[in-house]
């Protein structure tokens, strides 16, 4: 019998892309407290890579300790730039702030999925993909902020590479689904080698 997959994620994009590729999966909301594990691991120097498997390991132990008949998947993705970790903006002018200094500079997209069977993990992977952005005007910024709050306010780098966010950038190195927040392929090939989907 197959296992259901359970999304451990409150993140539409992420159940945007399981959905588009024809994944049949639940959704489960973990309630973790995000903030106080990154900012404990960041005061001890664990490299991003660290902290955004930890975040998604958490989420997905979260739902299966109750559901262990399943797997169950966490997603976690951090920005890092500068060697510091970038967190999502608290408000516009956050944003544009973000905006203006990561303009013209390259930041890397640490994208993390870690799957649980049994209540224990079974796979993880953490994409990487980096990204330059363009030398954009303060005005263009301010305007693309104002355009766009609504949408980029929950994503940490105060921009959907899906939406107008594109325009920022002149080189992107790496998985476009990464950018998005999940390491899709890597995820769909394990489903197939599991069973989950369709050979």
């Amino acid at each position: 019998m197959v296992k259901p997959l359970i999304l451990a994620s409150g993140s539409a994009i992420r159940a945007e892309m399981l959905r588009n590729a024809a994944v049949p999966f639940e959704i489960e909301h973990p309630r973790v407290d995000e903030a106080t594990v990154k900012s404990a691991m960041i005061s001890e120097g664990a490299p991003p890579r660290d902290i955004a498997d930890a975040l998604a390991q958490m989420k997905a132990r979260k739902i299966a300790g109750r559901r262990p008949e399943a797997l169950v998947m966490g997603c976690d993705q951090v920005l890092e730039f500068g060697g510091t970790l970038i967190s999502k903006p608290a408000d516009p002018g956050a944003a544009l702030a973000q905006l203006q200094a990561m303009r013209g500079q390259r930041h890397m997209l640490l994208s993390a999925a870690l799957i649980y069977e049994n209540a224990e993990p079974v796979w993880r992977h953490v994409g990487l993909v980096r990204l330059q952005m363009r030398e954009a005007s303060d005005a263009y910024l301010r305007d693309y902020v104002a355009r766009n709050w609504d949408s980029i306010r929950h994503s940490v780098g105060a921009y959907k590479l899906e939406e107008e966010g594109v325009r920022l950038f002149t080189r992107i190195d790496g998985d476009y689904f990464t950018v998005l927040g999940m390491p899709l392929l890597q995820v769909l090939n394990y489903l197939t080698g599991r069973g989950v989907l369709q050979q």
